[in-house]
């Protein structure tokens, strides 16, 4: 659900990104919304009559990875600059800015890559607040820069590698930025978008999640009308959200479908049964099509083939079973910005990096049309709508877990015996994380079996067995992920439950890779 109609906004409190390919981009819109402000994401190839008709408060340029300099890259319609609109140009976005408006634009000396010294030169309104005095960290990402700037702008702050770092129009409210303001390691970045689309554009603290859920239910009832709608419930916070939120739109419409694709985690389906069954009141259907699915994936190992198969099969079960109860013409789907970004460009020109389960798995012949409420949302967003819906807390707080299930935890072939030795090696580091009460201080964690053997002792003998990995991560919105420091008593538990209870292991390791340069999930 996006409330792109202008029509819906009684006012003027929303921002347009204009999207330039950076993987940055939808940490832009997260940092606006933590402000209550709503935006959205359209590609750059809008006019500026598309730009006027949508009517924002502002619009934000964002980075991307081409160079201005490079024939055929991203470009922008130049009459937007003359819109009366405040614009904030990000990295990409400021050089475009100074090509257009008659600046120079060349070749850095050298790539300026990761954080960087910003000295601000000149106070604004776009610094103010911001702690750290007139020196701070910022995060740089650029190739070319600005050599010169067009008529009319003044420096607003330098770095070692950017004259220009961060700039102004003395007139008029347009901005350059050579740096991210939207990611961590920029300080004071967020405060600064803040400053932009509540001092500059005028913004009030509109957005809310109680707007938000108003809004959805409005969009779900006019799309669905009178049709009948099947929900896939994994059990995960995604689902669980998305199937309240359509059922509080259009009541018995809505029939939930728990999948067993034998893919889960340990008592995972029951769980699900239990939880839906008495905390929602959500009437539920289960079919357990796990010999299916696992026939279905054996002896395949590339992990985009397992995603493709998994999505195909699990709609061909779900058409199967929603054709009993009715005329259906709706599938809900917990789809989440992260999720489409990874998956396919539909707002601008963004690098494609992974299928998602989500996302790219399905038929192109599927019957059903898919009704995604979340799909411009962030999790942690995901989680204030279930928490204002009335979602009991075990199942808001609960961590990620992909739709392909433990199949893209288990490296190379799928087999009974490997989901067994997975499930039981994450069920020991869930329960020793929760014994320990730092399973909420991590925004996911779990088990991945890798298909290597090595040499072990047990007892006298010399043994040849798998190894597990052990994967920690802290995140806001997955977009960027850390590695969770654990403590080392911990993880050493965890370690020794799981060689000496688990037959098959003799070796685990720990995963201290962050994201990027290595995504979250192993595949």
């Amino acid at each position: 659900m996006t409330p792109s109609d202008p029509a819906r906004s009684s006012n003027r409190d929303r921002i347009l990104i204009l999207d330039f390919g950076s993987q940055y981009t939808q940490l832009i819109a997260r940092r606006i919304r933590e402000r209550n402000v709503y935006c959205e994401i359209h590609p750059a190839t809008w006019t500026a009559k598309q730009v006027r008709e949508w009517n924002p408060a502002g619009i934000v340029l964002s980075g991307g990875p081409a160079s201005v300099l490079d024939a055929g890259t991203p470009d922008i319609d130049p009459a937007i600059f003359d819109a009366d609109l405040p614009v904030l140009c990000i990295c990409y976005g400021f050089q475009l800015l100074a090509r257009h408006l008659g600046g120079l634009v060349e070749k850095a000396d050298h790539r300026e890559y990761g954080r960087a010294a910003f000295t601000q030169k000149k106070a604004d309104a776009l610094f103010e607040g911001i702690d750290g005095g007139d020196r701070r960290n910022v995060w740089m990402s650029h190739g070319d820069r600005v050599l010169r700037l067009p008529d009319g702008f003044e420096v607003l702050g330098t770095s070692e590698g950017s004259p220009f770092a961060a700039v102004r129009h003395r007139d008029r409210p347009i901005y350059g930025l050579q740096f991210h303001p939207e990611v961590h390691h920029t300080d004071g970045g967020s405060a600064l978008l803040g400053n932009f689309v509540h001092h500059i554009c005028g913004c009030e603290n509109s957005w809310t999640m109680g707007r938000f859920i108003d809004d959805a239910i409005a969009a779900i009832r006019e799309q669905v009308g009178d049709g009948r709608a099947v929900c896939g419930l994994s059990g995960g916070v995604d689902s669980s959200v998305a199937a309240a939120l359509v059922h509080r739109a259009i009541g018995d419409q809505l029939t939930c479908i728990f999948v067993d694709h034998g893919l889960l985690r340990r008592d995972e389906r029951k769980q699900v049964e239990d939880d839906f069954r008495e905390a929602l009141g959500i009437p539920l259907v289960a079919v357990d099509a796990s010999d299916r699915f696992l026939s279905a994936l054996r002896d395949v190992t590339d992990p985009e083939k397992k995603r493709r198969i998994i999505g195909h099969l699990f709609i061909e079960v779900f058409e199967a079973e929603a054709a009993r109860h009715g005329d259906v013409d709706y599938l809900v789907q917990g789809t989440l910005y992260p999720d489409v970004i990874e998956s396919v460009s539909v707002r601008g020109p963004s690098a494609t990096i992974k299928t998602h389960h989500n996302v790219g798995g399905l038929p192109e012949n599927m019957r059903l049309k898919l009704v995604e409420p979340l799909r411009e949302l962030f999790k942690d967003e995901v989680r204030e709508v279930g928490r204002t819906l009335g979602l009991p807390e075990h199942m808001v707080g609960r961590h990620p877990f992909p739709g392909p299930g433990l199949a893209i935890r288990i490296l190379g072939e799928i087999t009974r015996e490997r989901l067994a030795i997975l499930r039981a090696a994450d069920a020991i580091l869930i329960e020793e994380l929760r014994r320990a009460k730092l399973y909420d201080q991590v925004w996911q964690a779990f088990a991945v079996f890798l298909p290597l053997q090595s040499v072990g002792v047990m007892g006298d003998a010399r043994t040849y067995e798998n190894a597990i990995a052990i994967r920690c991560v802290n995140s806001v919105d997955a977009m960027t992920a850390d590695w969770s420091r654990l403590p080392a008593d911990l993880l050493s538990e965890v370690s020794s439950r799981i060689t000496n209870e688990v037959k098959g292991v003799n070796r685990v390791v720990y995963d201290i890779s962050s994201k990027p340069p290595a995504t979250i999930e192993w595949e």
